[in-house]
C-alpha cells in the first residue's frame, strides 16, 4: 500500500474555505488517514482521499489512483494531451479548468490569497502556505545527501539536482543544458539579445532582475557593505563576500579539467568555455563569436566602429578602445604596465605577461598542436595555425586567383598589392598603400642611404 501514488483533488467547499482565509497553516487537522498518515481538516476530506487506497479509481497507464471516476478522468488528459481549456486573452490550452483560472490571474493581475503577517499576496493559495513558512521559519523538507532543509518540495528538487547532476533543460540554439528552468530562460536571452529590465533613470537594459536591482544602486549611491580590510565598500553582500577572497586568497571554484581555481563563479563558467569551446556571443556584423560578452564589446570598438575616441599625446594617433592606446603608448614610453602577480617582473604588453606565467609560474593553458606540437597563448591562434596543416584557404582575393589562410593575411595582400598607393616615400619616390608601410620603407631606405638627418 505505501507505494500507491495519489492523486487527489480537493472539492470546492475546500478551495472556497482556504480562500476565505478559514484554513490556514496553523488549522487543526484532526483526521488522520491510517494507511498514509495524510491529514485533513475535515473528515469529509479524508472520506474523499480514503478511495486512492482502494486502487478503484486507477489509471492504467501510470498507476496513479484517483478519488473519484471525474478526477481520474482529468488525470488521463496528461497522458492523452488533450487540452479542453482555453485562455480567452492568450490562447493558451489547459487539460484542467483550475488551472486556466490559476492562469487567469496573469491577464488579471488578481492575487486572492493575502499573507497576514506582511500583507504580501498571491495568485495561489499553495503559494501563500510556501510564503507563510518565511515567517514561521519552518523548512520541512529535507536533502537525505547533504541534510539542507527547504521551505518546499519545489526547492528540495531542484536542489537534489546538485547531487543527481541531472540538467532536464536544454537551449534549443546550442544545446547547453540547465538544471533549472530559470536559468534556460536567462541563458536564452544570450542568443535573443532580450533584455526586459530597463533603468527608468539612464535607459539602460538588463538581461536579469538581478543585474538590474544591483544597477540601481550606482543611482543612489548606497554601497551598505563594508571590507574590515581596506575599507572598500559595496552595493550587494555578494560583492563584498567575493571581494574578501582578495584577502585571504580563497579560491573555491575549481576547473573539473585543469584544476584551476577562481575567486568567483562567473569566472569559472567564462573559464570552462576554453575548453568547450563554447562561443556564445556573436558578431552581428561579421558573425564571429566569442566566449565573454566583453570581448564581443571589445571586437565591435575595434573592428566595426569609426570612432576613435582615444588620442595619442605624443604621435596624435587615435585609436577606438583605452586598451589599443595603451599597448600604442608603451611603445614611446617603454613602460611596463602589465605586472606579474608572482615575482616583480612586468611586461610591455598582456600576451607577454600571460606566456611568462604559463613559462615560470605554470599559470594558465597552453592551447597544443596535435599534429606538430606548438604551442599557443590562444585558442584562436592555435586554430589559424591548424589551418595550415590541412592546407586550407578558405579567404579569396576578389582582385586575383590568390587563396589565404586567414582573413588578416587577405587584408595584408590586398593593401601591398591592389589597394591605391598614396603615400609617396621622400627619399626614393616609391608608393605605399599605407602610412605604416612608407614609415617602414623610410627607415630601411634612410639607412641603406645613409642619409642623415641631423
Amino acid at each position: 500500500m505505501s507505494n500507491i501514488s495519489c492523486c487527489v483533488y480537493y472539492t470546492d467547499d475546500n478551495t472556497e474555505a482556504a480562500s476565505s482565509g478559514d484554513i490556514t497553516e496553523h488549522t487543526p487537522r484532526p483526521y488522520i488517514c491510517s494507511v498514509c498518515g495524510k491529514q485533513y481538516t475535515f473528515h469529509r476530506h479524508l472520506t474523499s482521499h480514503m478511495r486512492i487506497h482502494s486502487d478503484k479509481y486507477k489509471c492504467m497507464e501510470c498507476g496513479k489512483c484517483c478519488n473519484s471516476d471525474y478526477n481520474l478522468k482529468k488525470h488521463k488528459r496528461s497522458h492523452s494531451g488533450e487540452k479542453l481549456f482555453e485562455c480567452n486573452v492568450c490562447r493558451k490550452r489547459f487539460s484542467q479548468s483550475r488551472n486556466l483560472a490559476v492562469h487567469i490571474r496573469l491577464h488579471s493581475g488578481e492575487k486572492p490569497y493575502k499573507c497576514h503577517v506582511c500583507d504580501k499576496a498571491f495568485r495561489q493559495s499553495t503559494h501563500r502556505s510556501i510564503h507563510m513558512r518565511v515567517h514561521t521559519g519552518e523548512k520541512p523538507y529535507k536533502c537525505h545527501v547533504c541534510d539542507k532543509v527547504f521551505s518546499s518540495s519545489t526547492d528540495l528538487n531542484t536542489h537534489m539536482r546538485v547531487h543527481t547532476g541531472e540538467k532536464p533543460f536544454e537551449c534549443t540554439l546550442c544545446s547547453k543544458r540547465f538544471s533549472q528552468h530559470g536559468s534556460l530562460v536567462v541563458h536564452s536571452r544570450i542568443h535573443s539579445g532580450e533584455k526586459p529590465y530597463k533603468c527608468d533613470v539612464c535607459d539602460k537594459l538588463f538581461s536579469t532582475s538581478g543585474n538590474f536591482h544591483s544597477h540601481m544602486k550606482v543611482h543612489t549611491g548606497a554601497k551598505p557593505y563594508k571590507c574590515d580590510s581596506c575599507g572598500k565598500t559595496f552595493s550587494l553582500s555578494a560583492h563584498l563576500k567575493s571581494h574578501m577572497r582578495m584577502h585571504t586568497g580563497e579560491k573555491p571554484y575549481s576547473c573539473h579539467i585543469c584544476k584551476k581555481a577562481f575567486t568567483r563563479h562567473d569566472s569559472l563558467q567564462i573559464h570552462i568555455r576554453v575548453h568547450t569551446g563554447e562561443k556564445p556571443y556573436k558578431c552581428p556584423s561579421c558573425d564571429k563569436t566569442f566566449g565573454q560578452s566583453s570581448h564581443l564589446r571589445q571586437h565591435k570598438l575595434a573592428v566595426h566602429s569609426k570612432i576613435r575616441r582615444y588620442h595619442c599625446l605624443y604621435c596624435g594617433v587615435w585609436f577606438t578602445t583605452n586598451m589599443c592606446l595603451i599597448r600604442h603608448v608603451a611603445t614611446h614610453t617603454g613602460a611596463k604596465v602589465w605586472s606579474c602577480k608572482h615575482c616583480s617582473d612586468s611586461f610591455q604588453n598582456h600576451n607577454k605577461l600571460k606566456r611568462h606565467l604559463l613559462e615560470s609560474h605554470n599559470e594558465g593553458t597552453w592551447f597544443t598542436c596535435h599534429v606538430c606540437e606548438k604551442k599557443y597563448l590562444y585558442e584562436c591562434k592555435l586554430k589559424l595555425h591548424l589551418l595550415r596543416h590541412e592546407d586550407v584557404k578558405p579567404y579569396i582575393c576578389i582582385e586575383c586567383p590568390k587563396h589565404f589562410h586567414t582573413a588578416y593575411l587577405l587584408k595584408l595582400h590586398h593593401q601591398k598589392v591592389h589597394a591605391d598607393k598614396k603615400f609617396t616615400c621622400g627619399l626614393c619616390n616609391r608608393l605605399f598603400s599605407t602610412m605604416s608601410y612608407v614609415k617602414a620603407h623610410f627607415r630601411k631606405c634612410s639607412m641603406l642611404l645613409k642619409f642623415d638627418f641631423e
